[in-house]
């Protein structure tokens, strides 16, 4: 039987399509819905890849096949062994209980969705590397005429495939064996060369400027902080206020002990009068004497707390510290640290090296600090202190703490910016240098 000519028609409208896509999307989309008027398929199914990480493209009747349904969870399963079979004779295809290596659950899977049989067709490069294959549910097998209508239509979506495609990239290996065995050697013995490079051990860690002279200025006492009479990054002076406890507390205690006292030495006259004739009154003398005394220590310490209220700058330099209103009202503790008192002529750096990029340093080791206000500008500082005990960086990193002081031709910058340091260890290999973090994660995992 010769087709019709609204089948021609129909290939011939089915070639523009394919010509027209943008994408293999597409191009699988159209193969999909629109031979539907050549076969009268029940279902088609479009694959994309010709070996063992080929994958489902499209599915008629469907925009994208991403749902988790079983019927495709079965097909996932079906088509390995379904590929198998048409590569070694593409075409017509109905299973058999007979075959032997027929996976479980596929026949049962097949009279469930799928019909009688199903018709495949390859779609290859002019090469005859596999692109793809298209998979039509019928019901019987389709007539000649369309399957030359078909084969023709695979040649012309073959074609627009490779072109949408593009030039298939060569995997390492086939690059590898397309060698001779003169190049293979001479490329072995460069990247031996190159695995030997000496090559200077780098690690990248947060970093921040700080004071190297800094004086802690903590709380004197337990109360309240009432006032900070200085800004953040302030400069003052010797002798200037810098904050306030709350004095209600300590002023209700010393009125508390004046009038203590009073009654104490009222007490004390009064025993004092009688011992000429009570000789018990004459015993009460001492203790009388002993409490008034208690009496006068105790106000005499809460006289030295109160003038210890008022905390004035022991030196010159920087107030470092935080936000003023979370301070305010705020409950502190003896030696609670409030402020940081630095010295802004030897400003230095702090760097917070993670304990996963650690490396070998000596004092000494350059320091390249890359500032997030002038990343152009890098400063050049030299570590003076490294930490043996790893602790929480304030990202919460287990990191070693590095102190480093810039170089006289630094340009000083102002103490709290932040930003990244490039820290130089010592020499090694280049191998070395981009295996070290492998090997060291396989001697966790191994223990060898």
């Amino acid at each position: 039987m010769k087709p019709s000519v609204e089948m021609l028609i129909a290939t011939a409208a089915l070639e523009a399509r394919a010509r027209a896509a943008n994408n293999i999307a597409e191009l699988g989309f159209s193969i999909a819905n629109d031979a539907y008027v050549l076969l009268g398929f029940r279902q088609a199914l479009v694959f994309e890849g010709g070996d063992e990480a080929s994958r489902l493209l499209t599915v008629s009747g469907l925009a994208r096949p991403t749902e988790d349904s079983p019927y495709l969870v079965w097909l996932g399963r079906t088509w390995p062994w379904l590929r198998r079979q048409l590569q070694a004779k593409p075409g017509w295809l109905v299973p058999s209980a007979d075959d032997a290596d027929i996976p479980e659950g596929v026949l049962d899977g097949w009279s469930e969705w799928w019909p009688a049989g199903v018709y495949a067709l390859p779609l290859r490069r002019r090469s005859g590397e596999t692109l793809g294959w298209v998979c039509f549910l019928l019901e019987q097998a389709p007539q000649e005429y369309q399957m030359a209508l078909l084969e023709q239509l695979a040649q012309t979506w073959s074609y627009c495939w490779e072109m949408l495609a593009g030039t298939p990239k060569a995997s390492w290996r086939g690059r590898w064996e397309k060698l001779s065995t003169r190049q293979r050697r001479w490329l072995a013995l460069a990247l031996l060369l190159l695995a030997l490079l000496p090559i200077r051990q780098t690690a990248l860690a947060p970093a921040e400027v700080i004071a190297l002279d800094a004086t802690t200025v903590s709380s004197p006492l337990d109360g309240v902080l009432k006032t900070i009479h200085v800004r953040p990054n302030q400069i003052v002076k010797a002798g200037q206020p810098l904050f306030s406890l709350d004095d209600t507390t300590l002023r209700n205690r010393l009125e508390v002990a004046q009038k203590t006292i009073a009654v104490a030495d009222a007490e004390l006259l009064a025993a004092t009068q009688k011992a000429f004739d009570n000789a018990q009154s004459k015993g009460d003398l001492a203790l009388l004497g002993g409490r008034a005394f208690e009496k006068r220590a105790e106000l005499a310490a809460i006289q030295a707390q109160l003038g210890r209220i008022d905390i004035v700058a022991s030196h010159a330099g920087v107030a470092v510290f935080g936000d003023p209103d979370d301070w305010l009202g705020r409950p502190v503790s003896t030696g609670e640290r409030i402020m940081l008192l630095a010295n802004p002529d030897k400003p230095g750096v702090m760097v917070h090296l993670p304990v996963a990029d650690a490396i070998a340093l000596d004092l000494g080791a350059p320091v390249k600090l890359f500032l997030t206000t002038m990343p152009l500008s890098p400063l050049d500082a030299k570590v003076i202190e490294t930490s043996y005990q790893a602790v929480l960086s304030p990202e919460g990193v287990a990191s070693y703490r590095l102190r480093a002081a810039f170089d006289d031709g630094s340009k000083p910058t102002r103490i709290g910016i932040r930003g990244t340091a490039k820290v130089y260890g010592g020499w090694v290999c280049l191998g070395y240098y981009l295996l070290r973090r492998p090997l060291a994660t396989m001697r966790e995992w191994s223990g060898w």
